[in-house]
């Protein structure tokens, strides 16, 4: 999948996980996953026959919708960018208007040297764990700025491939700053007659030596040039330096090319090749029950949901208002698969928690009339961990039964079990089976299901 074939199969899973509008309807949806079953095999890919419904989809959709049409048309990203930044940078380093005061290079404290340690920091960031957690943050923030959906799903989708694409930028921007620096430091070599020294108040001689000589010993490997005698070059308080400047620009002009051209040069070939790999083969998972979903309907088959009903048996009103309910975002010919009900505080046998064959998603359903607590209810979700999808269902018609005149007691302890599943990263949704009201209860089924 190409990263803009992404960006379809996002819009358009954007407009079906809200409920039906004049813009995208559930006879839209029919008709476009009836053309992708015509256009893609039922032995396809599941991901070529998600792109092929999106294609379809789309149809419809853009002439409908002039906003949407706009944002999969605009371009988050130009090439350009890496070449004006490249620009930008050089012209700033090359524009330094001295690497010394009043025409001299201060040995222990030109620009240069706080360009590198900048840069050895950023190394040291590149090799911590973690380290783009910050930078995806920053991204999601400022691009999904909006309202729409999609643009909302598309930023977190496509941060790996916004990462990769601004690694690239900074990097080639640091090593044209670097280049920039050096040019600056040449050109103006030519035209001024630039001497070295150094003073300090509490460093002395041996040590400033010592010092230069070790981080310049790789640019005096590579050049030859070794590194000049400092005492005679230490400047009095308002004395002018003597020193020659040459030797030192040579040096200090390799020591950047070493240590922040050349690592720079490769970590943007580096950004740049992931980039492109992105580009190409974009990461967008595809284990949301929205593509499930749309896997069985290629192959023909019905969603199966497994229920575990969690302190008390279920129903039979309460299982005709879950498969209501959870008709809305697998279809009508969804099938409950209904486990015995485990005792509060109870060890579930692990017969019990059995996954049945082809099973598409496990819901943990509990009564809202009781009270929420990590021990039993947060184990029992944990313990429902696995590679299918979970979610959580509470039961509202106990407690609407009991409290239906106190709304603010209902408000209350929705959030005490949002809180709840929360903490175990686990969608819920609350709704009387008994009565479910299905438009409210779908909109929070595909919410909690990120469909």
């Amino acid at each position: 999948m190409t990263e803009t074939e992404a960006r379809q199969v996002l819009l358009v899973q954007a407009f079906e996980a809200g409920a039906e509008t004049p813009l995208w309807t559930d006879a839209d949806r029919q008709w476009a996953t009836r053309h992708a079953l015509q256009s893609a095999a039922a032995a396809a890919p599941a991901e070529r026959f998600v792109v092929e419904r999106a294609g379809h989809a789309l149809q419809r959709l853009l002439p409908r919708d002039p906003a949407a049409r706009r944002w999969l048309e605009r371009r988050r990203w130009r090439p350009l960018w890496v070449a004006l930044s490249a620009l930008l940078a050089f012209l700033f380093g090359a524009g330094v208007d001295h690497v010394g005061a009043t025409q001299r290079i201060d040995l222990l404290a030109p620009p240069v040297w706080a360009l590198l340690a900048w840069n050895l920091a950023v190394y040291l960031a590149l090799l911590m764990p973690h380290r783009a957690t910050g930078l995806r943050r920053w991204l999601v923030r400022r691009w999904a700025g909006g309202d729409a959906g999609y643009e909302v799903r598309w930023t977190r989708a496509s941060a790996p491939l916004s990462l990769a694409r601004a690694a690239l930028v900074l990097h080639v921007a640091a090593a044209a700053l670097a280049l920039g620096l050096v040019a600056g430091m040449y050109l103006r070599g030519l035209v001024l007659d630039y001497r070295a020294g150094w003073q300090s108040t509490f460093v002395d001689a041996p040590v400033v030596q010592a010092v230069l000589d070790t981080l310049l010993a790789p640019a005096s490997a590579l050049t030859g040039i070794p590194v000049p005698e400092v005492a005679p070059l230490r400047v009095a308080a308002g004395a002018a330096a003597t020193g020659a400047a040459a030797p030192w620009i040579h040096l200090l002009a390799a020591t950047l090319v070493l240590v922040v051209v050349l690592p720079r040069v490769v970590l943007a070939l580096a950004a740049a090749g992931r980039a492109r790999s992105l580009r190409a083969s974009f990461p967008l998972a595809l284990d949301e029950p929205y593509f499930e979903r749309l896997r069985l309907q290629q192959a023909g088959r019905h969603a199966l949901v497994q229920v575990l009903p969690y302190g008390a048996a279920m129903q039979a009103q309460a299982v005709l208002g879950l498969r209501a309910l959870l008709a809305t975002a697998f279809g009508d010919e969804v099938q409950l698969r209904v486990a015995p009900p485990l005792a509060y505080g109870d060890e579930p046998a692990p017969e019990a928690l059995a996954t049945p064959a082809g099973c598409t998603l496990r819901v943990a359903l509990f009564d809202l009339a009781a009270t929420p607590e990590a021990e039993p209810h947060g184990r029992f979700l944990a313990v429902l961990a696995g590679p299918l999808p979970r979610l959580a269902v509470a039961d509202e018609a106990a407690f609407k039964h009991r409290f239906g005149a106190l709304p603010e007691r209902l408000a209350e302890r929705r959030a005490a079990w949002q809180r709840l599943a929360q903490a175990q990263g686990v969608g819920l949704v609350c709704a009387d089976l008994d009565v479910p009201e299905l438009e409210a209860a779908a909109r929070a089924l595909k919410s909690a299901l990120g469909a």
